[in-house]
């Protein structure tokens, strides 16, 4: 995990780099693949800010923070963006790609016998299909193919 820190209008000190880089980097067990965090430190007056930018996979988390003391932006900071990055991880858990996808259909084919017997039916032959979702050129193609055959 590339994690960078920024000051603005303070003066940068190498105990507040390495303490955001502490903190930020318990991130890094949520988050399996390569990483990058941008911290940004600014002082406007008594006002001290942390915002941290994380990019994993392709989404943007963001967090921001303002405080008196710039120790505790930072920890307010980093347990915000914990929070969102659980809640990402726990929604990409619950959610199952192949489920909707991905269907397969069984239908018997029967014999065809007088109606005598028709209380008696019999299963000639068993087939389990793959279904997947196609466009309707698509849809028309197999359906040409098989009345082909």
């Amino acid at each position: 995990m590339e994690i960078t820190v920024t000051f603005r209008h303070l003066e940068s000190t190498d105990a507040l780099r390495d303490y955001a880089r502490e903190k930020v980097s318990r991130i890094k067990k949520y988050v399996g693949t390569p990483a990058e965090a941008a911290v940004i430190l600014s002082l406007e007056k008594r006002r001290h800010q942390t915002e941290i930018t994380l990019n994993t996979d392709g989404i943007t988390i963001n967090a921001k923070e303002v405080t008196e003391d710039m120790y505790s932006s930072i920890d307010l900071a980093v347990d915000k963006l914990e929070r969102q990055v659980k809640k990402h991880k726990e929604k990409i858990k619950d959610h199952k790609p192949g489920a909707s996808r991905e269907r397969t259909a069984r239908y018997n084919i029967l014999s065809s016998q007088p109606e005598e017997q028709a209380l008696r039916v019999r299963i000639i032959k068993t087939e389990s299909v793959f279904l997947k979702p196609m466009s309707i050129d698509e849809a028309i193609m197999q359906i040409d193919a098989i009345n082909s055959e």
